[in-house]
């Protein structure tokens, strides 16, 4: 009650913070203006009562998370900011998540996989019976004395879990809850484009609950690991290790590409650490038309062993260079 007038003589905030939640349950206590409010929200009391603000300038759900300490830390009008919406929304059996992998050729290609699923369904066999706590009604309702008054709250009833009903009669097949445990096949289409991350939605494709109605199945693409490919967005990375001579005289040479080769010309001089772009080879935009492009970081080998054919050749070069000057730069990281 730390906003309550009589805690804070002299504090004007709180005790427009009180007047605010005294206005604010009016509304909720009182049906008429409770059926209003779950219809048209806030906007239904804007410059409600002779004069005063009202709910212009506040948010109902705001001032009452502020007097949890009042209710145990809980909310007990979190029922009411829903509008009775979340309690009478239809039920559904649970969600089934799922990871597959993919190749970088199937996100490049598409494709399809088939994965067996294993869900919950309703036994054959299995009958209910209305729930004894809540009547049938799926929900219960909760009087609550408080400084504000006497309070009604309605949630999600305990023993049926708002579907209204409990089993009457339990299969030998299934569970406690009349569910038996499937195995299916499903196939898989892979969209192109797809990273790690993205995850596709199957309505209706999750286990049943006991009205037969099923959740959803969600599944979420992981990118197998490619033995010299990488991936950076919509770009293909590969590192392409080449020889002294073709970085200083040049060279055209083929790569491997997701689909086949490409040919990559070497421009003479090129620098360890260099990156070509091949456009048009990485991967397909998702949801968007175009492609990456494939980019190649070209490394130089330096010989560590030399026949003494390659050693003169490379100690005349030394020689003839060995004369210029070493220039310093500065060290990029």
């Amino acid at each position: 009650m730390k906003y309550h007038p009589d805690r804070n003589p002299d504090n004007k905030e709180a005790e427009n913070k009180f007047k605010e939640a005294a206005e604010a349950y009016s509304v909720l206590s009182d049906s008429s203006k409770r059926q209003q409010y779950d219809q048209f929200g806030h906007s239904a009391f804007n410059g409600m009562g002779g004069g005063q603000a009202g709910f212009s300038s506040m948010n109902m759900e705001d001032i009452f998370s502020q007097f949890g300490d009042i209710f145990g830390g809980n909310n007990p009008f979190e029922s009411f900011f829903s509008g009775g919406r979340a309690a009478s929304r239809a039920r559904t059996g649970g969600d089934v998540k799922v990871k597959i992998k993919v190749t970088y050729a199937e996100i490049v290609n598409g494709g399809s996989k088939k994965i067996k699923l294993k869900k919950l369904k309703l036994a054959d066999g299995a009958t209910f019976t209305n729930c004894s706590m809540c009547g049938g009604s799926g929900q219960v309702t909760k009087v609550t004395n408080s400084f504000l008054g006497q309070m009604r709250s309605t949630s999600i009833c305990p023993k049926c879990k708002g579907y209204g009903k409990v089993i009457d009669h339990i299969p030998s097949s299934s569970d406690k809850n009349g569910m038996v445990k499937v195995e299916e096949t499903i196939k898989i289409n892979i969209p192109v484009g797809v990273e790690n991350g993205n995850y596709m939605t199957l309505e209706s494709q999750g286990h049943e609950d006991i009205n037969k109605t099923s959740g959803d199945l969600y599944v979420f693409f992981e990118e197998e690991v490619h033995e010299y490919f990488s991936r950076y967005g919509d770009d293909l990375l590969l590192q392409v290790r080449i020889g002294f001579s073709q970085a200083v005289f040049g060279d055209k040479i083929e790569v491997p590409t997701i689909n086949g080769k490409a040919n990559l010309k070497i421009p003479a001089g090129i620098e360890p650490g260099q990156i070509l772009r091949i456009r048009g080879k990485g991967f397909p935009r998702l949801r968007r038309s175009g492609r990456g492009d494939q980019l190649v970081k070209i490394q130089i080998d330096i010989p560590k062993k030399l026949s003494s054919d390659e050693k003169k050749i490379i100690k005349d070069y030394h020689d003839i260079t060995a004369s210029k000057s070493i220039n310093f730069e500065k060290f990029d990281d």
